[in-house]
């Protein structure tokens, strides 16, 4: 009898301690902000940069604390791997969607993108596209933030710099990828409109190949002046020391998925990009914010130097969380979507190295110029506003 009634007494008060500690258990919900990318195979260098920069602005999300319509929101990347296959993103980009609730997913290859927006509106899942592809805004989805500037923005300085430099004949020899032949779209028919010849088209498999001697070998038999090159950076550096150990003296284009500062470790160092044009590394960029930023990750990724993917990646998981508050709610994408231009005027700088300013009409993210860089000498500088300007 003593047994029950003491065995009685505790189930009651546990009951009331149960009772007690719900409201502060239920005052905190987690909300899960999908990732679908390479994290295996070519590119999962790229991938795995592009986590990074996520993680980083949940870790400080998390440590700040975020509060969403009226309660406390603790945040979670959930990264699945897709190995860069446009199939295995929509598979995974669903998986996202109805096993975690996520009503985000970041994806950073425009296959995969194209792969999500098939299904993303049915899904009610809101698509960060960290892609420069032009296309990818056209189709007119609701439910897309374009991460980076179209790379359409980098051409005309692109071309006008090279061909100033070393001459009209250009080769092409960039990753065969959708992200790829969308480049190819754009710097082809602008460097012919320049008065520029393209002497050889031969784009290569850079998720795949680990070895680039014959594919460079059949570009270098064309005698070009320039090479344009790109895809995952690991790979355009390993082609551009291949092509220099090949005898190649010319300049390269390097499209704006391949970061400078990463191509460089592969190739040799600046000084075998030399006559290089590109877009400017975070490391190297001269602003207070980029400059802050940079110590910041350094300081918690053993002394390493961010890549672009990390530092834009990290400003659109601030910039989402930012657009949950706006909007009131984690889990109504479209909600979100219309929040994000808000968000993104509202972003502290310490958050937004980049100073992205806003989302355009086509749902793009925007921001004051993009920085172009070019390698003389073997070191990196920027190329001047005015000479972008003069090549548009």
């Amino acid at each position: 009898m003593i047994v029950r009634k003491l065995s009685l007494a505790l189930a009651a008060t546990f009951a009331v301690s149960l009772t007690l500690a719900a409201p502060a258990m239920a005052q905190e919900a987690a909300v899960h902000i999908g990732y679908s990318g390479p994290l295996s195979g070519g590119a999962a260098k790229y991938g795995q940069e592009v986590l990074e920069g996520m993680q980083m602005a949940v870790a400080e999300i998390n440590q700040t604390g975020l509060v969403v319509g009226g309660k406390k929101i603790k945040v979670d990347i959930v990264a699945l791997d897709d190995q860069y296959n446009p199939s295995e993103t929509a598979i995974n980009a669903r998986r996202l969607s109805q096993e975690y609730n996520a009503s985000v997913v970041l994806v950073p290859h425009s296959g995969g993108c194209y792969a999500v927006q098939t299904i993303n509106q049915q899904l009610k899942l809101l698509l960060l596209a960290y892609t420069s592809v032009p296309q990818l805004a056209a189709r007119g989805n609701p439910l897309t933030i374009r991460i980076p500037p179209e790379f359409t923005s980098y051409t005309p300085a692109f071309v006008k710099y090279e061909m100033d430099k070393f001459g009209k004949d250009a080769a092409i020899a960039n990753t065969d990828t959708d992200y790829g032949k969308a480049w190819t779209a754009s710097f082809k028919p602008a460097w012919q409109a320049a008065g520029g010849t393209i002497v050889a088209d031969n784009p290569m498999s850079y998720n795949r190949s680990t070895d680039f001697y014959s594919g460079v070998s059949r570009v270098l038999a064309s005698k070009p002046k320039v090479i344009f090159v790109g895809g995952p950076s690991e790979p355009t550096g390993l082609i551009i020391r291949q092509a220099r150990e090949l005898g190649f003296k010319g300049g390269f284009v390097v499209m704006d998925q391949a970061k400078l500062d990463e191509v460089a470790k592969i190739a040799g160092g600046y000084g075998a990009l030399d006559g290089s044009i590109g877009v400017m590394p975070i490391g190297d960029d001269p602003s207070p914010d980029a400059k802050s930023f940079v110590a910041r990750f350094s300081k918690t990724h053993g002394g390493r130097l961010p890549s672009q993917e990390a530092s834009l990646n990290y400003t659109a998981v601030w910039a989402t969380v930012q657009a949950m508050k706006v909007a009131g709610t984690t889990s109504d994408a479209t909600a979100i979507r219309k929040a994000y231009d808000q968000a993104l005027k509202s972003l502290s700088a310490q958050n937004n190295p980049h100073g992205l300013s806003g989302v355009d009409a086509r749902g793009g993210i925007t921001m004051g110029h993009a920085v172009v860089a070019v390698v003389e000498g073997g070191s990196i500088k920027t190329l001047p506003d005015t000479a972008i300007a003069a090549a548009k």
